[in-house]
């Protein structure tokens, strides 16, 4: 695979609004993060850093991916169950209703990249 553009600083901007948001919404630390995406610091950059790796490495669908591997961990934990291999690994057996889930069925099959940012494809309403 080749390796992906670094993200814009509008989609670095974007990314930190969205997981302060996420960790908020799932009750989730920084720390948690950090533990997550086995980084150095739990310091925003450190993270983004990190998050910023796996994008240029695995693109946008690998990025998302990851980000629903750790949501997926997070319900495990949360429900006391050690998490399943194939819930980890292939996506297909979680909540369809998870925001992280939903992000990646839409990067999948409905968002295409423009040169400014990410746009609908043809055809699709926000």
């Amino acid at each position: 695979m080749e390796p992906s553009p670094a993200l814009t600083s509008q989609q670095l901007d974007d990314l930190q609004l969205f997981l302060k948001d996420w960790l908020r919404h799932t009750g989730r630390t920084q720390a948690d993060l950090r533990r997550a995406l086995r980084a150095s610091s739990i310091r925003m950059p450190v993270l983004l850093d990190a998050l910023q790796r796996i994008h240029h490495q695995q693109g946008l669908g690998g990025l998302a991916e990851q980000l629903c591997q750790i949501e997926t961990l997070w319900h495990c934990e949360d429900t006391h169950q050690p998490p399943r291999p194939e819930a980890t690994a292939v996506p297909g057996s979680r909540d369809p209703l998870d925001q992280l889930d939903l992000l990646l069925d839409e990067i999948r099959g409905g968002v295409e990249q423009d040169g400014d940012g990410w746009l609908p494809v043809q055809g699709e309403v926000n």
